[in-house]
């Protein structure tokens, strides 16, 4: 089934339910999934990852309407309607939970502590308090990673690569997320190898990252880090636009950022991350416990570059660089 086939059934859970009762007339169980996503209906960015989450169900055997019912919340990133949702879904008891990030997990687990969820992505469900550990997370949730924190150093190496001349760093980092302080911890640290100065950027809301953005930018040899967080995902064509308009090199935590204007990025692939959750989601269905199913980290990074903005920023990307890139665009 094609991309956008799975999208037009992505918000349509309660449509299937004569569907799904039927089949389950008939005498085969179906099993019933929700779905929270801190996203409008109409973002294009979630619509894929859901998507490919359906993609990844179909190729373990689910087929919505005949032995699988989805429910997905679009709860945007309000935190009050995010809370709501969550309530909601918990009180329905759903068989599993697919859950992104720590602005929808957290909500959930407030709310339940024993319907299975599991997250696509994660920062630190360590630290977060989500599991007891990445090996036996112990409670009812488990998932995958969104990177590790040494990939910190990476960022700012890449920085360094793209951009020689440049000596200081701005990092928009989440000041109330632990993984925002200890990204920038991560990159601080690596800075006196490279001779480079990392200056933090708040990025709770849109006039705090542009006049923050305004203000670095008085000096010259600037360039930009953009850390995993949803505050930097929510304002990430406000981001791109500054940093453009700023002239100001700036490597990315996903590709998103980059297939959108953004210069570089190094991260996991968030679709495929959807793609692979449908395994633990198909493992609880078939009896499994989050309990007992480790947080997987991620086994591979995909740097992509875009060489019009490359050129719009007048770089000369090294062709060192452009052979590891994974995809370069024109």
């Amino acid at each position: 089934m094609k991309r956008r086939d799975f999208i037009k059934v992505i918000g349509g859970g309660a449509a299937l339910w004569p569907i799904a009762a039927r089949a389950q007339q008939g005498g085969e169980r179906v099993r019933r999934i929700s779905v929270i996503v801190p996203a409008a209906a109409d973002d294009l960015v979630f619509q894929a990852r859901v998507a490919a989450f359906h993609q990844g169900l179909q190729q373990a055997g689910w087929t919505i309407g005949r032995n699988v019912h989805i429910d997905t919340r679009w709860a945007t990133t309000n935190a009050a309607e995010i809370r709501r949702h969550a309530a909601e879904l918990a009180a329905l008891a759903p068989d599993v939970i697919l859950a992104h990030g720590a602005a929808t997990v957290g909500p959930l687990l407030e709310a339940t502590r024993t319907v299975p969820i599991v997250f696509p992505v994660a920062a630190d469900p360590v630290g977060a308090g989500f599991v007891e550990s990445l090996a036996r997370p112990g409670g009812n949730a488990t998932g995958f990673l969104v990177f590790e924190y040494s990939l910190g150093a990476k960022w700012l190496e890449l920085l360094k690569e793209i951009a020689p001349g440049v000596t200081r760093a701005a990092v928009l980092r989440d000041p109330s997320s632990p993984t925002g302080i200890g990204q920038f911890g991560v990159i601080q640290a690596a800075a006196p190898s490279l001779r480079m100065e990392v200056n933090p950027i708040n990025v709770r809301d849109a006039g705090e990252i542009e006049r923050a953005v305004t203000a670095f930018v008085r000096n010259s040899n600037g360039g930009l880090i953009v850390p995993a967080s949803g505050s930097a995902q929510r304002h990430r064509q406000l981001i791109i636009t500054l940093a453009n308009r700023h002239k100001l090199p700036t490597v990315y935590y996903e590709r998103l950022f980059v297939s959108a204007g953004g210069l570089i990025s190094y991260g996991v692939n968030e679709i495929e991350q959807y793609r692979q959750t449908a395994s633990y989601v198909d493992r609880i269905l078939k009896g499994e416990k989050p309990a007992d199913l480790p947080v997987q980290a991620p086994t591979r990074y995909e740097l992509v570059i875009n060489l019009k903005t490359a050129k719009a920023l007048g770089l000369n990307i090294p062709p060192s660089l452009l052979a590891r890139a994974d995809e370069v665009i024109d």
